[in-house]
């Protein structure tokens, strides 16, 4: 399988992200991870839910206008829906243990020289590595 790479859109969304953290903490004080974020809108809810709400719904009405304006969003899943399913499970566990997620962690930690935050990231970075060898070149998926 192979990716397109493309330099621009990549750096377009990382200033994106960039920025969006920026104003979180300017704004909110608050860290933009997914995992924090989302946590404060699953029971017990947080008295703070009306923020991350409106986080989150940017979060998956931005790209709906972007295809509402002809934009388009190529993407594949070259995997069936029990091993994406088993992927997510994965991760959410690695979540929980890793406490924190890879935007808290590796957009907003790192930026912040966080100790456990750059251990953190250097371990997705190593797993993640790891895990596409084994899907590429040992699994063949």
């Amino acid at each position: 399988m192979e990716t397109e790479f493309t330099p621009w859109m990549s750096l377009a969304g990382g200033v994106l992200i960039g920025v969006s953290a920026t104003l979180m903490m300017a704004m909110n004080g608050r860290i933009a991870g997914m995992t924090g974020i989302m946590t404060g809108i699953i029971p017990p809810v947080s008295s703070d839910w009306p923020w991350r709400i409106a986080f989150l719904a940017g979060a998956v009405i931005a790209p709906v206008l972007y295809l509402a304006a002809g934009g388009a969003i190529p993407y594949s899943v070259p995997v069936s829906l029990p091993l994406l399913a088993l992927g997510g499970l994965i991760v959410g566990i690695g979540v929980y243990y890793g406490a924190g997620c890879t935007s808290g962690h590796g957009v907003c930690g790192m930026a912040r020289l966080s100790p456990r935050s750059i251990a953190a990231t250097v371990t997705f970075m190593i797993f993640t590595g790891l895990t596409v060898y084994v899907v590429r070149h040992i699994a063949g998926i």
